[in-house]
């Protein structure tokens, strides 16, 4: 009988364990998707940077897919983050530039999202408890852009983008609330004199106690642990403004490259904060935002549900050129053209790095033109959900999973109203791009192959006229909504490349 008794249960356990098992194989998959704030194509050293160590996201490389032709949706802040919220490329989404929602002070917002589905919303529809950490920039406190109001059951961070130009703000935001936080009112008044740009008391008023991107991190965290004990699945956005300007950073992150490079004072004259050793000041940026990561990914191993997890790590556009950073230092944008601004390479080619435990094979890297309006097209391909209709993206899970076939774009389009007004297409090997339209609405197209002149410095347009009428209809045959919102005057763009 002993025996008998001893046999079941050792049965009785083992089909409970295949049950969990199955129960794991089929539970809905959690996705964290990491964007990095001006952070260049080159500036992870999985993309070839040597003098910032990345050590956490290398290894997301390493052991996932690692993308060489994925794009941004635009070229700043906030219509590259409509374009990921909609699924649709920067010519339909409908944010379209940095620009105020009119109001002031903390009710300040950017340029709000209209009321339509989201990607929060199509996670929300399946179950999901979801949540925005970091810089929002499609809305503010009035109106319709409140994260909220589109599908993230948690905000916490930085509605405004210019609120999120202080490391060290006096207030974060929580879902409708200002959190106070312990630091000292900051205010630009002036660059740092001649005579006092060695002297560290110049710099110290720039420094507070709670710095935002800790505070961020830690809710990120205590949302995956919440979540993973409530066995419910998640989707985490973490719009981290690290390494977007101002350099300002916590002690023990700049002392990580303390005498790392020759430095030159950066006295506040090209906007933001001043700092003293700017160079160790971004390095040290970037390598904290590398650290979160490895906390994050800590935070799904401690709780189990590392392999049921998928990790987006990517950047929102190509590096920036002012407020004491040095691209050109770190090679930020190498090889292509342009930084931060610019539809040329350098300022919409991001690095993009997946990484599934047990999904997705380790040590690959895949050539596949993809957009960041993809994600909505290809979490919802994951998830079992169908995205909204008129999403200008593709889903990239058959790359993503070695299953399946891929579809391909016939072309990525981007249109931004500022520094001139610019568009642009990707085809093929094709990069068409258009400049000074505000003040030339017909600008010719430059033609650039991209498969023998990734740094954009020949144009062949006249050379291939067939090329560029394909790109000149792309250009042109599209919705009359999207026609019209290509109004500098209707669309009231103000230049604020600090954004």
């Amino acid at each position: 009988m002993k025996t008998l008794t001893a046999l079941s249960t050792i049965a009785a356990c083992l089909l409970s364990v295949s049950a969990c098992a199955d129960n794991k194989a089929t539970q809905a998959p959690n996705i964290i998707y990491i964007l990095a704030d001006d952070l260049g194509y080159s500036e992870l050293g999985a993309y070839g940077q040597t003098k910032i160590k990345t050590p956490n996201i290398d290894n997301l490389a390493k052991e996932g897919i690692q993308f060489t032709q994925h794009y941004s949706g635009s070229a700043v802040c906030a219509p590259s983050r409509s374009t990921f919220i909609e699924g649709k490329h920067s010519g339909n989404a409908h944010v379209r530039g940095n620009t105020g929602d009119g109001n002031k002070g903390r009710m300040r917002g950017n340029h709000p999202l209209p009321d339509t589905r989201t990607i929060a919303d199509m996670f929300k529809e399946q179950g999901y408890a979801t949540a925005a950490i970091g810089k929002w920039g499609l809305g503010g406190m009035v109106g319709t852009g409140h994260p909220n109001d589109h599908g993230f059951d948690l905000f916490y961070g930085y509605l405004d983008q210019r609120h999120a130009h202080n490391y060290y703000p006096t207030y974060l935001v929580k879902n409708r609330e200002f959190v106070e936080l312990d630091n000292p009112e900051m205010i630009k008044k002036g660059n740092v004199k001649s005579d006092a740009v060695n002297d560290p008391k110049s710099y110290a008023a720039f420094k507070g106690k709670e710095f935002s991107g800790d505070l961020m991190a830690d809710e990120a965290i205590n949302f995956i642990n919440s979540n993973a004990k409530a066995d419910k699945p998640f989707f985490l956005y973490f719009p981290t403004p690290i390494p977007h300007a101002a350099l300002q950073l916590p002690e023990q992150a700049l002392a990580k490259y303390d005498g790392a490079f020759d430095e030159t004072p950066y006295i506040g004259n090209k906007g933001y904060f001043p700092h003293q050793t700017p160079r160790a000041a971004y390095a040290g940026m970037v390598t904290l935002l590398d650290d979160y990561v490895g906390q994050m990914l800590a935070a799904l191993k401690k709780n189990g549900i590392e392999d049921n997890t998928l990790i987006i790590f990517t950047s929102d556009n190509g590096p920036t050129f002012n407020g004491g950073s040095d691209s050109e230092f770190f090679e930020s944008a190498k090889p292509f053209r342009g930084v931060k601004m610019d539809l040329y390479e350098g300022g919409i080619r991001a690095p993009f790095i997946a990484y599934w435990k047990g999904k997705i094979l380790p040590g690959q890297s895949s050539d596949l033109i993809s957009a960041q309006y993809d994600m909505m097209a290809t979490f919802a391909d994951l998830i079992g959900v169908k995205a909204n209709e008129d999403t200008d993206g593709i889903s990239i899970a058959p790359t993503l999973l070695g299953k399946g076939e891929q579809q391909q774009h016939e072309y990525l389009l981007w249109e931004y109203p500022e520094k001139g007004g610019q568009q642009a297409i990707r085809m093929g090997k094709w990069k068409g791009i258009r400049t000074n339209l505000k003040q030339d609405p017909n600008a010719p197209i430059q033609l650039f192959d991209l498969s023998t002149d990734i740094s954009e410095n020949n144009d062949v347009a006249s050379k291939h006229p067939d090329v560029v009428a394909k790109i000149k209809a792309a250009l042109t045959n599209r919705s009359p909504a999207s026609l019209e919102r290509w109004d500098f005057d209707g669309y009231k763009v103000k230049n604020d490349a600090s954004e």
